[in-house]
């Protein structure tokens, strides 16, 4: 089922299936990160400009808040000449089948310079255990950014617009057995659906009311009781709303959030600054840098 509109909606979030939160992260390592040309504008003025060494780091600073946090992190190596490989939430839609099998839904990447990540990624996934399948031919779907799941319940929330194709929702729906809100993205700068909106637990969720239409908020604050605004500047500046809360308690999100780290803690979350500064040339941040699979 997709659900395009509030009259659709004729239940509540508990009426869902029940889900276990992924314990599992997946990463790459960065040693090829680069910016070597602009597929977002948040690039734009950063082709050449990453420092490295620093970019590892920061890398191995989150990766290590996630040890800290008690999953299981899986680190696939970068390969040469893909320098956004290290996105991986780009690279597949994790899911759960019925019979408790981990899956993934493999990308089809709207951008030339990230086609070959597909095939390392789907090997990566394949060795973890994971069914890896594939949308219909012809059909763009850049993954985890644009497949967000509802904490703890069969939902998906989905991006279309410019990276995505608002069919990958309609194929998705059936290969993950859930229904799926597509959620339309019209301003360059968020391009996912995870620069926008960020589902923190069952009952909360942040976005930037001005990236998104009127008609999907109305659908976000139909289903979590609680909606947190993030500042527009925050959430083009700093990424704010590409964070992720792993364990419906702690929020990984870029370091300088101010405003947004006050209504975590003010909704009673624990924020947790991580400088990803050398991947914010990339237009991406936490959530951007991980995929949580089963």
């Amino acid at each position: 089922m997709v659900i395009e509109s509030v009259e659709q909606i004729d239940f509540s979030v508990g009426d869902l299936p029940k889900m276990p939160l992924p314990g599992r992260v997946a990463l790459a390592t960065p040693t090829h990160y680069d910016v070597q040309c602009v597929i977002n504008p948040h690039m734009t003025r950063h082709v050449g400009n990453v420092d490295r060494a620093r970019a590892r780091r920061q890398w191995e600073t989150l990766r290590d808040a996630y040890r800290k946090l008690g999953l299981d992190v899986c680190a696939a190596p970068g390969v040469e000449g893909l320098y956004d490989m290290v996105f991986t939430a780009n690279a597949a839609a994790p899911f759960l089948a019925p019979d408790n099998t981990p899956g993934v839904v493999m990308s089809r990447m709207a951008t030339e310079s990230r086609y070959d990540e597909t095939p390392h990624l789907e090997r990566f996934f394949r060795e973890q255990g994971c069914d890896a399948r594939h949308l219909p031919e012809g059909i763009l779907f850049e993954g985890g950014g644009d497949a967000i799941w509802h904490p703890g319940r069969r939902l998906v929330w989905g991006g279309y617009g410019q990276r995505t194709d608002r069919a990958a929702h309609d194929a998705l729906a059936s290969i993950l057995n859930a229904p799926v809100i597509p959620i339309r993205l019209d301003d360059e700068a968020f391009y996912h659906l995870d620069t926008s909106f960020c589902a923190l637990d069952e009952r909360t969720a942040m976005i930037c009311p001005a990236a998104l239409r009127d008609e999907d908020i109305a659908i976000i604050r139909k289903l979590f009781e609680r909606v947190l605004e993030v500042p527009e500047d925050e959430a083009r500046e700093q990424l704010a709303c590409n964070a992720h809360c792993p364990d419906g308690r702690h929020v990984l999100l870029q370091q300088g959030a101010a405003q947004t780290m006050q209504r975590l803690r003010e909704a009673g979350f624990e924020p947790v600054e991580i400088d990803v500064g050398e991947f914010l040339k990339s237009g991406a941040a936490v959530y951007c840098m991980k995929l949580t699979f089963w």
